[in-house]
């Protein structure tokens, strides 16, 4: 299996890319790309994102696909989109769609990644290439594109430790991972607790349903009065819209200690310049939707990836899956210039509107 270091843009870590699986299918060499009959320009790319509650997939990442397929193509390929809208059931019935539409090569980011399978199995039994965005699926994916995920908890976890400092011996902390339905979930709360364990105590632990904010705030409050409010000094939070309805419950209950992020959505940045949230993760998307665009457009066209995907990864049913990860950042007060502003992801008029401009101000973020 070829593998390659992935660096952390926020420190000089490199982690080698561990194999998850060990089934016998191998997505090493499409049977569909090796099939498919040399096409042009003019093709039609499926894209499938799984929800729009999450800011990133409607503001960033369908409209950077779309952008590179199109520069891709001398602007003749055609994307057809649906979003699932966390509806697994739903994102099957728009496999299936996309089948019947006869689109060359689905992008698929899973709603549940198990739940795919069949769904994957049939757009590859129909000659349809699946590259698998951002979750790793299940099934005989063709490609796949993602940030490295256990490196995305571990990052988390060690910027919640320099959060707390002394602290972390002195209290609880408590966990809110993602959903379970979702593999990169999984893959942060491995990373978080490598990072974790040891160091500081985990007073309480949750899956959190669907990822969503009222989820999580209902599980803090859970926690809160389980634990009671002295004895929590930190929470780790698998990503920002979680983070904000943490937020919510310690406000409520009086409580101020770090908070983690994962996504650099516009309100969790906001929070990290008032302080009420310690950190996000900024992964950066054009990179990725780039990845995801090249591989796709190169199936479709019954190319080889070997110049787009330079390493390889396992999931559960497939072997060695032609694989681009992109590295990630730890975002904090100190690097929003640098990371978010510098990227063109907000501009610091939009970080810093309204009631964030006092707080934009004496961080120095103008």
């Amino acid at each position: 299996m070829r593998r390659a270091a992935v660096a952390v843009a926020a420190g000089a870590m490199a982690v080698s890319l561990a194999a998850c699986g060990s089934a016998a299918e191998s997505g090493g060499k499409s049977e569909s790309t090796e099939s498919a009959a040399k096409k042009g320009d003019d093709i039609k790319v499926g894209l499938l994102l799984p929800e729009n509650q999450t800011a990133r997939y409607e503001k960033f990442d369908k409209p950077l696909i779309e952008k590179k397929v199109k520069e891709l193509t001398n602007n003749k390929a055609e994307v057809i989109y649906a979003n699932a809208k966390q509806d697994a059931s739903l994102q099957n019935q728009q496999v299936d769609t996309m089948v019947t539409n006869k689109v060359d090569v689905l992008i698929l980011d899973a709603v549940d990644a198990k739940a795919i399978a069949g769904s994957v199995k049939k757009a590859k039994e129909a000659g349809i290439p699946v590259v698998a965005y951002d979750r790793l699926a299940e099934g005989p994916i063709d490609a796949y594109t993602s940030f490295d995920n256990v490196t995305v908890g571990k990052t988390q976890g060690e910027a919640l430790l320099e959060a707390l400092g002394d602290k972390a011996k002195k209290g609880q902390i408590v966990m809110m991972n993602g959903s379970s339905t979702d593999p990169n979930a999984a893959k942060f709360k491995e990373g978080a607790h490598a990072a974790l364990d040891g160091k500081v105590k985990v007073g309480r632990e949750y899956d959190t349903k669907e990822w969503k904010p009222e989820n999580a705030n209902a599980n803090m409050e859970g926690a809160i009065s389980a634990l009671g409010k002295d004895k929590i000094v930190g929470v780790y939070s698998a990503n920002d819209g979680m983070a904000g309805g943490i937020i919510t419950a310690l406000k409520a209950a009086g409580i101020k200690v770090p908070v983690t992020g994962q996504d650099a959505e516009i309100a969790g940045v906001q929070r990290i310049v008032t302080g009420e949230q310690f950190m996000s993760v900024y992964k950066p998307y054009a990179p990725e939707a780039a990845a995801a665009a090249e591989m796709a457009v190169a199936l479709a066209q019954g190319k080889s990836l070997d110049s787009v995907a330079k390493d390889t990864v396992d999931s559960p049913t497939t072997k060695g899956v032609p694989s681009v990860l992109v590295p990630v950042v730890s975002l904090t007060q100190e690097n929003i210039s640098d990371t978010v502003v510098k990227d063109g992801v907000y501009t610091v008029e939009e970080i810093c509107a309204g009631k964030y401009k006092a707080a934009c101000d004496k961080i120095g973020l103008k």
